[in-house]
Formats: structure tokens, sequence, C-alpha cells
């Protein structure tokens, strides 16, 4: 039982909730490297946002949550590497003590807004 969307979208504007780092199994994926569960992140964010009808171009803002303040600085090169260049969304990074399951590293919740140019 479902007790959330993954993703609302209300008109051009998609809400997409925090993805994790789950395998298809929902289990955390690989636990303890940070770099690897940012790149599971992005592609479910991308799923997320395929889904509604647009793509990784299309969103405008994320906030990211990481354990620890060392994890923030380890997972910035892949971020870097998965974003274009030029469109990169606004983002926030909060360092939390721990999310919802020990296993999971990072978390990013983002808003895309699709057709608008």
């Amino acid at each position: 039982m479902n007790i959330y969307n993954h993703v609302v979208k209300v008109g051009n504007t998609v809400y997409i909730a925090g993805q994790v780092p789950r395998g298809l199994d929902g289990k955390a994926a690989h636990v303890g490297d940070p770099v690897a569960q940012i790149r599971i992140v992005w592609a479910n964010l991308e799923i997320a946002v395929k889904a509604a009808g647009g793509t990784l171009a299309d969103i405008v803002k994320t906030t990211t949550y990481v354990v620890g303040a060392d994890t923030g600085a380890k997972i910035r090169p892949a971020r870097l590497e998965i974003l274009p260049a030029e469109g990169r969304p606004t983002s926030t990074t909060v360092v939390v003590a721990g999310l919802a399951d020990p296993a999971l590293l990072v978390e990013v919740e983002a808003i895309a807004v699709i057709g608008d140019n």
C-alpha cells in the first residue's frame, strides 16, 4: 500500500518525492558507497520525471539530504557528471544525522517544470 505519490503533476509543474538508493528488491543498494548511491538516486529521478513527460533538463530545483558533511563532498563530482553544465537546477544540500533507513546516505527531492520554454 502506497501512503503517498512519488510524482505529482500540477499544470506543468512536477513535484518528485525524495528518491533514495533502493534496488528493485526494495533494499538499500551500495551500502556505504555514497557515489554509487547518488547515481541510483538520479536514475530514479530520471524515471520519475520521464513518467511525467519530461527529462532531467526540466528539473529546476533539488533538495539533497546527505548523512554527514563528508558525503556531500563525495557526491558532488558525480552530480556534475550526471547533469549538463548548462541548465543545472538550483540546489540545496542539507546535512542530516540519518535518513529513514540507516543504510541510506543520500536522498534527493526535486521540482520540474515541463513544457515551459
